[in-house]
């Protein structure tokens, strides 16, 4: 079986590319750009069958040479800065891209998963997988929302391979080091402990009060686990298991409860007692510093997977690690 990762070095892509090997799949075409050498650390204790690199991929799709080759197409190939401000780079980048591999993959009759984004939704308040709830507020968000309208558009006229969707919201965990400011805030929150003994959060913005501001944030094993449940399945009809799917725990958390994780955390590996909010305050241990200027009017206050078509409809089973569970495990693996 030959499967393609787009965006193998990456941070969710190297993982799917360790689950596929611990299900005993090596036949695996990692897909990306290495101008960040950093990433192949991410593929250095995987097994892949050949490494293409991302512009020579999209000729070779182009010219026909994996015509009737690909089994299936793990798609996690995106410029995922939400503050890029090319815009252009980001449509040829996310948009373009997709729909050229979506085109083949339907063609082909090959099933392909993609990275969507929380992101769509912006300034949504509700978080449904249906196009009047997408609101993004950025050019990162409106190219996933413009690549899910061509998905959704396929699916109306009729799918010949299953097409999956995940909307991904705030993923964190192991393999995300290169990814510098967009790396998640455990991380962030990890490497400042460490350094200097506390955390910094965003004060209050827009109505609410600092480290309020909440989150629906996911661990990898999580993300992984769901992009296996779908692979597992992919013999199924189009219709039965095709869609767009929120990629969530279905629970908000604030960006205080995740902080107070990540301290607990390390403190719990140095022998150290669980301390509260209050007391990481007094003590200095969690900051507040004032919110980002250029993330004015392009912040998500709020966000929160609504899981039911996920559990519903595609049937998924497997129950999310707890925010405090999930940040535990990988604190642990950075501290190792």
């Amino acid at each position: 079986m030959l499967i393609v990762v787009t965006g193998a070095a990456g941070f969710i892509g190297s993982n799917i590319v360790k689950a596929l090997n611990q299900r005993g799949h090596y036949d695996i075409i990692a897909v990306d750009n290495l101008t960040n050498g950093d990433k192949a650390r991410n593929l250095a204790d995987l097994d892949i069958l050949d490494f293409v690199d991302k512009e020579d991929f999209i000729q070779a799709i182009v010219d026909g040479e994996y015509d009737n080759q690909i089994d299936y197409i793990f798609h996690m190939g995106a410029c995922s800065a939400t503050v890029e401000a090319n815009g252009k780079y980001i449509m040829k980048n996310n948009y373009e891209y997709s729909c050229l591999l979506l085109e083949y993959a339907q063609k082909n009759e090959v099933p392909i998963i993609y990275a969507s984004s929380a992101a769509t939704y912006g300034a949504s308040p509700v978080f449904v997988e249906d196009r009047e709830n997408e609101i993004p507020l950025n050019a990162y968000g409106y190219s996933k929302m413009l690549f899910d309208q061509t998905v959704r558009r396929y699916m109306d006229s009729g799918l010949r391979a299953p097409v999956v969707g995940l909307k991904y919201f705030n993923v964190y965990g192991h393999r995300e080091f290169h990814k510098g400011r967009m790396s998640s805030v455990v991380l962030h929150h990890f490497r400042q402990y460490q350094e200097h003994g506390c955390v910094k959060l965003f004060e209050g913005c827009q109505g609410w009060e600092n480290g309020t501001q909440s989150r629906d944030f996911i661990s990898i094993e999580d993300v992984t686990n769901v992009h296996m449940h779908f692979f597992e399945n992919h013999t199924q009809s189009p219709d039965e298991i095709s869609g767009i799917f929120n990629c969530g725990t279905g629970i908000a958390r604030s960006f205080n409860d995740l902080s107070l994780a990540t301290v607990n955390a390390c403190r719990k590996a140095e022998g150290q007692s669980h301390i509260t909010l209050q007391t990481a305050i007094i003590q200095g241990i969690i900051e507040y510093i004032p919110f980002p200027s250029d993330l004015a009017g392009k912040y998500q206050c709020f966000t929160q997977a609504d899981t039911t078509r996920l559990l519903r409809d595609a049937k998924y089973k497997k129950p999310f690690l707890t925010l405090e569970q999930g940040v535990e495990n990988y604190v642990n693996l950075l501290l190792n």
